[in-house]
């Protein structure tokens, strides 16, 4: 590769991934003028075919947007339009939907960690590959993301697009005796999550550092998942947060002509949600099995509230958040009492209500505003993907910048180093669109 001159690089679609896209590079004088994700998908007009429907259709619909996170936008749904409605749903039935969250972390986490992300540290280009020098870790993956779709099985109907999911709870509740095989296999599944942390904490991690804030919910004394209040770490270590009424004052979006997914800045400057914000912010509030995972793993003590901005290293804290998942899991399995009924009523109201929950790659957003008999008459959804575009686009500048800087790196190495960059922020750019052909400009 030279660094002079004009030079035109294309690879296929980004692999191990969800979604399709282009990124363009843009080489000057051995510098680095543009990096930009072009995402190509067609938009799916989510948002717009919510409007003028019933206030209870909205999580059904909006758990097609994913088929890996659809628990993560069925219970911001339901969270937003029960707020519309002035709705409390109690607690035993938040306790069952935080379970049911809990089998979508763990088979997600399981699903990227072993079969999308590893192969990357260990020099493979796919999962079955890997399979080949490391079958045992390969098969406890398995085992953990089945694991997961138990979970989801059992509360949600099915694996993938959970059916059993309704406004205001469930159709249907599990009784003690059906849990009860699941505690089973969740306890065999902590073993395989802790072994998980010490072959994921045996990688080569490149040095890296985001420079963006990491946005996280909050919630008081327990690590937040299907509920919370949006936090901030900013990157001069000051920390702060705002109501969730405030997320689309403080988080603004725009459209950019190379993409069909919005951009997003957090006050007018660069974020990221996922697994990095989420320990930053609450990683002290971790189960004790995951907080000695994660001191063992080297990302430092979480009491002492420790800030990683390694992507590379975001693989590692997706691992002790499954050691996490696991645990909690397990701890709500052990006290679940059925409730009374399996759903309360949420009849329409006029209203404006705000959802937020941390889906397995960073904080998800929805807001619908409701006419007097509850039809949907504006609805807006800010997935992670979306917010976390810009920060990936500055690290792709990063990851090439040094590239470029070597002499002799090949094209093919530079755009494996760029579909790697990409990988560390586990995008899902399906859900984004409202990667990876390279192209390489040199002039």
């Amino acid at each position: 590769m030279t660094h002079r001159g004009s030079r035109v690089l294309r690879v296929g679609s980004l692999a191990r991934v969800e979604g399709e896209g282009t990124l363009l590079l843009r080489v000057a004088d051995g510098r680095i003028e543009e990096a930009s994700l072009r995402i190509y998908e067609p938009p799916r007009f989510f948002e717009a075919f919510l409007r003028g429907r019933a206030h209870t259709e909205p999580p059904d619909i909006t758990a097609r947007v994913c088929g890996i996170c659809p628990v993560a936008y069925q219970m911001s749904a339901c969270q937003a339009i029960e707020g519309a409605c002035g709705v409390t749903v109690e607690r035993s039935v938040r306790e069952l939907r935080r379970l049911l969250y809990c089998g979508e972390w763990i088979e997600s986490h399981a699903l990227h960690i072993h079969l999308l992300h590893a192969p990357d540290f260990l020099g493979c280009d796919s999962a079955v590959e890997l399979a080949r020098t490391e079958r045992a870790a390969v098969e406890r993956g398995l085992r953990l993301k089945q694991a997961g779709n138990a979970l989801l099985e059992l509360l949600g109907g099915r694996a993938v697009h959970p059916v059993n999911v309704r406004l205001g709870g469930f159709y249907r509740v599990p009784t003690r005796s059906e849990l009860r095989p699941l505690a089973e296999r969740l306890r065999r599944a902590a073993d395989d999550a802790r072994e998980t942390v010490r072959w994921v904490a045996g990688f080569d991690f490149p040095e890296g550092e985001v420079d963006a804030d990491l946005l996280a919910l909050a919630a008081p004394d327990t690590y937040a998942i299907e509920e919370g209040m949006p936090t901030v770490v900013r990157t001069d270590g000051v920390r702060g947060a705002f109501p969730l009424s405030a997320f689309l004052d403080r988080v603004r979006e725009e459209q950019v002509p190379r993409s069909t997914a919005l951009h997003s800045r957090l006050d007018g400057r660069r974020h990221l949600t996922g697994p990095l914000a989420r320990y930053a912010v609450s990683g002290h509030l971790l189960s004790e099995a995951a907080r000695e995972a994660a001191r063992e793993a080297g990302l430092g003590d979480p009491r002492r509230r420790p800030v990683c901005r390694n992507p590379y290293r975001s693989v590692l804290v997706r691992a002790v958040e499954v050691v996490y998942a696991v645990d909690e899991a397990l701890r709500l399995i052990a006290g679940y009492e059925p409730p009374a009924r399996p759903y309360v009523d949420v009849p329409p109201v006029a209203g404006l209500g705000h959802g937020a929950t941390e889906a397995p790659r960073g904080l998800l957003y929805h807001r619908y505003e409701l006419a007097a008999d509850g039809t949907v008459t504006d609805a807006r959804i800010v997935p992670p993907t979306a917010q976390n575009q810009g920060t990936i686009e500055d690290d792709l500048v990063r990851v090439a910048q040094a590239a470029v800087a070597r002499e002799g790196t090949t094209d093919e190495e530079l755009a494996r180093l760029c579909e790697r960059a990409v990988r560390n922020h586990d995008p899902c750019i399906s859900c984004a669109t409202h990667f990876l052909d390279l192209t390489v400009v040199r002039a």
